[in-house]
């Protein structure tokens, strides 16, 4: 729904860049009204699911659907855009959380704040190569707001971030060596991730934002679903 709603909000704009014109909409591959219709349905379904679940799920629904619509018009008057895109998608682990237990352990909010700051970072590295584009359409990015450089300091930053949040979890779930070690991998798959853009090059910005991210979820999951089987093994 997230995906389809976005699509159809941004659908003028994207016409006019030469990146994304040919999406399904721009290019008339797909109808207005059937994107309309499949954000409809996919709200439904969602819905449906959510009070299926328990009743603090269909309770935050609304809210869930809220924000990640919310994100879709924040280019048009936020640099900050970046990082609400990184809490629609950080609030999913909670949301999983709560889905399972029907109820919120704070702690679980570490990953909220970690998957925040990293779909923030990939997000300003990716939004780089629309720097001129939208500059021209009057939309806002920290890229606009602090010169490519600038924004990709950032990106790091919140990458950072992101690491510290991951260990705070470990900490606070007591987790073990494995997770750790996952921790570790994923630092080191972000830094190599930062080593393919540059401010003036970004012949590499794909192998950056989908692959290198890619991997970061996979091994996130392997590690830490084998030091929670290891430790509850043992």
């Amino acid at each position: 729904a997230a995906m389809a709603f976005n699509r159809l909000v941004d659908s003028e704009i994207d016409s006019r860049n030469l990146r994304t014109k040919m999406r399904h909409l721009p290019a008339g591959l797909l109808s207005r009204g059937f994107a309309w219709m499949f954000v409809a349905v996919s709200c439904l379904v969602f819905l449906v699911a959510a009070a299926m679940l328990n009743s603090l799920c269909l309770r935050l629904a609304p809210l869930a659907l809220a924000v990640v619509f919310f994100y879709s018009f924040t280019k048009r008057f936020t640099s900050f855009s970046h990082l609400v895109l990184g809490f629609s998608l950080g609030i999913a682990p909670a949301a999983a959380w709560i889905a399972m237990r029907g109820s919120l352990d704070p702690r679980i909010l570490w990953l909220t704040a970690a998957v925040t700051f990293w779909t923030a970072g990939f997000d300003i590295i990716y939004s780089c190569q629309d720097y001129e584009f939208d500059g021209k359409e009057g939309l806002f990015s920290l890229p606009r707001r602090l010169g490519i450089a600038g924004a990709l300091l950032v990106a790091r930053a919140l990458h950072v971030f992101m690491v510290v949040c991951l260990l705070a979890l470990v900490w606070q779930m007591a987790l073990g060596p494995l997770a750790l070690a996952g921790v570790a991998a994923i630092a080191g798959l972000l830094v190599y991730e930062h080593s393919l853009v540059k401010p003036n090059d970004f012949s590499r910005v794909n192998a950056a934002f989908f692959t290198m991210n890619g991997y970061v979820s996979v091994l996130f999951f392997f590690f830490w679903a084998a030091d929670v089987w290891v430790t509850r093994k043992g």
